[in-house]
């Protein structure tokens, strides 16, 4: 089976890989655990975590050689579970929060997981992503998250114009991240009550109609160079807004 076959659909599963992200799964996520498969090698180091598995949660165990089979590569890690989607978030939901991280067109899954690692390492109150972006549940994006997608909050879909103009209309004020020069430099702006930071993918990076709509912000670069890593571009921005209180 495929993992975009697994995980697709508002009902589907996803894989967890990975000790850091299991120890996230079962003690702060909000996604409900299936089961899990680890290579018998990994039971008695993870004896403690899986103590804080509930009883009726199955744990199947097997030889290197045979997880190796079954997985269809050599799974080094020994370390798997499938848990479930469950509903996903509204939009609505965070008309609430103080700083967000809106991605739009963002499809490479490496991009998403530091995107999301970004977010909580700045204090991001949650991530909204268009149906366009790649879901952040996909094992390499929670991977690379740190397991911060398993926890930190989402909406995943629709489209980014309608977004942007749903947190306006809750009190946002909305960045749109893009290296033109005409925008507004990063060091100059204020830390607004209510902040949505807008990043688009790299390359063609968000559409004018976009920018348009918002608050057109640039991180100011060396001379001849003008982007960075989207996911780079959002701590920067993130950074700057921060506030430990």
């Amino acid at each position: 089976m495929r993992e975009r076959d697994l995980t697709g659909g508002t009902d589907g599963r996803f894989i967890v890989e990975g000790k850091v992200p299991l120890e996230i799964l079962l003690t702060r996520s909000r996604f409900e655990v299936d089961c899990l498969f680890l290579c018998e090698t990994r039971l008695d180091p993870l004896s403690d975590l899986l103590a804080q598995c509930a009883p009726d949660i199955p744990i199947y165990v097997a030889s290197q050689a045979l997880m190796d089979e079954i997985v269809g590569f050599p799974i080094h890690r020994g370390v798997l579970a499938c848990a479930k989607k469950g509903a996903s978030l509204s939009l609505d939901a965070f008309q609430g929060s103080k700083r967000l991280l809106v991605l739009n067109q963002i499809s490479n899954h490496d991009n998403v997981g530091a995107a999301f690692r970004n977010a909580a390492a700045f204090g991001a109150d949650g991530v909204i992503l268009d149906a366009g972006s790649c879901d952040p549940l996909y094992r390499k994006s929670i991977r690379v998250s740190s397991g911060a997608s398993l926890w930190l909050p989402f909406h995943h879909g629709g489209v980014g114009l309608d977004q942007v103009q749903s947190l306006q209309s809750a009190g946002f004020e909305v960045w749109a991240m893009t290296p033109n020069e005409k925008a507004e430099p990063l060091q100059s702006c204020d830390r607004p009550d209510k902040l949505a930071i807008v990043l688009g993918a790299e390359g063609p990076g968000l559409p004018e109609c976009l920018i348009k709509a918002c608050k057109s912000v640039r991180i100011p670069m060396s001379p001849g160079f003008d982007s960075v890593n989207v996911a780079t571009a959002g701590a920067i921005a993130l950074s700057h807004v921060y506030s430990a209180d």
